[in-house]
This record gives C-alpha cells, sequence and structure tokens, in this order.
C-alpha cells in the first residue's frame, strides 16, 4: 500500500512540473498573445519579423494578421490558432526553420478572407460558379506583405 502512495506522489509531482513549466514557458513566451489579435504577437517568433515589416508598410496595414489568416467564425478560428501555433512550435522547436511558408489549408483560408471582403469586385472578374484558375495572391501578394 505504501508504495502505490509513493507512485502517486511522483506522479503528481512530475505532473506539477509538467504543468508549471508548461504555464511558465506560455506566459514567457507570451502564447496569451496569440488568443488576442494584435499582429504584433506575430513578431514573437523572429522569423516573422520581415513579414510584420512588411505588412506595416503594405496596403492592407489597417486589416491584421487574423482578419486574413484564420476562419471568420469562432471555433474554426482558434481551431486554426491552435493548428498553426503548434506546428510552428514544433518547427522552431525542433526543426532549423527561418523561413515560414503559406500550407495549402491556410492558402484556402486566405483565398475565403480575400473573396469574402472583395466579393463585390471579384465578381466582375471571376463570376459565381466560374472554376478559380489562380489565387487572389498569386497576382496581389504585395498587396498584404509588400513583398
Amino acid at each position: 500500500m505504501r508504495r502505490r502512495g509513493s507512485l502517486g506522489l511522483v506522479a503528481a509531482l512530475v505532473a506539477g512540473a509538467v504543468a508549471g513549466l508548461g504555464a511558465y514557458t506560455f506566459v514567457y513566451g507570451r502564447g496569451y498573445s496569440y488568443l488576442l489579435d494584435d499582429p504584433a504577437a506575430c513578431v514573437n517568433c523572429h522569423v516573422m519579423r520581415d513579414n510584420f515589416d512588411a505588412w506595416a508598410a503594405a496596403p492592407h496595414r489597417t486589416v491584421t494578421c487574423n482578419e486574413c489568416h484564420v476562419p471568420k467564425a469562432v471555433v474554426p478560428k482558434y481551431a486554426s490558432k491552435l493548428r498553426n501555433g503548434w506546428f510552428h512550435s514544433y518547427a522552431f522547436t525542433f526543426e532549423d526553420v527561418q523561413v515560414i511558408r503559406i500550407k495549402p489549408a491556410n492558402q484556402q483560408i486566405v483565398q475565403a478572407n480575400c473573396e469574402s471582403c472583395h466579393a463585390r469586385m471579384i465578381i466582375h472578374v471571376q463570376p459565381p460558379g466560374a472554376a478559380r484558375a489562380r489565387w487572389c495572391f498569386d497576382c496581389h501578394r504585395g498587396v498584404a506583405h509588400g513583398f
């Protein structure tokens, strides 16, 4: 019986240490800032500095990162933030990542947000039901990030 109690104590100490370290890392790394809509949160990662600086000088500088890069609905928005945050954290911790490349799922999100904001303009270029030949950002890359 005594051994079982000791194992429980060790398990509780390990769980507490993991939770404490996780909480410290979350606060130290300003993880909470990713729950907000402040574009400055993006530069918590040094590899985002060029993207942030380019956005700050681009025509869409009044549009937040989230308005383009995450879905509008609350649950998909935070699911997307969680997914991207996990993969970014993993890549920065365990891989030698110096450049972030947009993934196909995120390209779909950005395209949907372009179409949502610019629907009245797009209808003149691409009629409803017509197959899309290109992404908006294929031609308009500099609008959001100034590259």
